[in-house]
């Protein structure tokens, strides 16, 4: 397999719809050296569901990589951003309350 690494992960989000789902897809080797393509999809947030497809070459893993991409651009979906998150606010110097003293 060429050193290129194969990876994308999209999203589809529509609030009036109630709609936020996620598609990725990963080309791989298997623990016996076939080439794979690894699919995951489902609502963000969730696990989803997953599928592998075992390939006879790169050449066709990668033509179905592409085909499904294509196909998912099509409906909408978009790259997921990839900038880093942003930093967490700093932690306040109070202690936590403990839960017997709340009744």
């Amino acid at each position: 397999m060429s050193p290129q690494s194969y990876h994308v992960h999209v999203r589809r989000i529509d609030g009036a719809r109630n709609m936020a789902r996620f598609y990725a897809l990963s080309i791989e080797r298997t623990l016996f050296g076939e080439v794979s393509l690894l699919r995951a999809w489902g609502r963000v947030g969730t696990r989803g569901q997953q599928r592998i497809d075992v390939c006879p070459d790169e050449q066709q893993a990668l033509r179905l990589f592409l085909s499904l991409l294509r196909q998912k651009r099509q409906r909408g979906y978009a790259p997921c951003n990839t900038r880093p998150l942003p930093a967490l606010p700093a932690r306040s110097s109070r202690s936590a309350t403990p839960a017997a003293s709340w009744s």
